[in-house]
């Protein structure tokens, strides 16, 4: 869960229910998703998360904003996206795709 200014309250045993479920392969689609909303400058991620979110055909209304906000923190571990600021703070941090990526 998030709160109005985009603090990270991590996911609830609640939120955690529908995500279990989750196939690979719609992850996978959700991770494709953030990375084509990424750009080569950096942007808030409360504004990549709300492009994408609702945006994938066949994603349960039930996966929380958090998840999306987590997704994105995997992507920056793997090497896929740079990022600035803090994370766990969707309002307060950035996001890029590395400098060696082109889009």
């Amino acid at each position: 869960m998030t709160d109005d200014l985009g603090h990270d309250e991590g996911l609830t045993e609640e939120d955690e229910q529908p995500l279990a479920n989750l196939p690979e392969e719609l992850v996978a689609r959700i991770d494709a998703a953030l990375l084509a909303e990424t750009k080569n400058r950096f942007l808030k991620v409360v504004r990549i998360v709300d492009a994408v979110m609702g945006s994938i055909p066949n994603v349960p209304k039930d996966v929380p904003v958090v998840f999306y906000a987590q997704r994105i923190a995997h992507l920056v571990r793997s090497g896929q996206m740079e990022s600035q600021g803090d994370l766990r703070r969707m309002g307060l941090s950035e996001v890029r795709l590395p400098a060696s990526s082109k889009s």
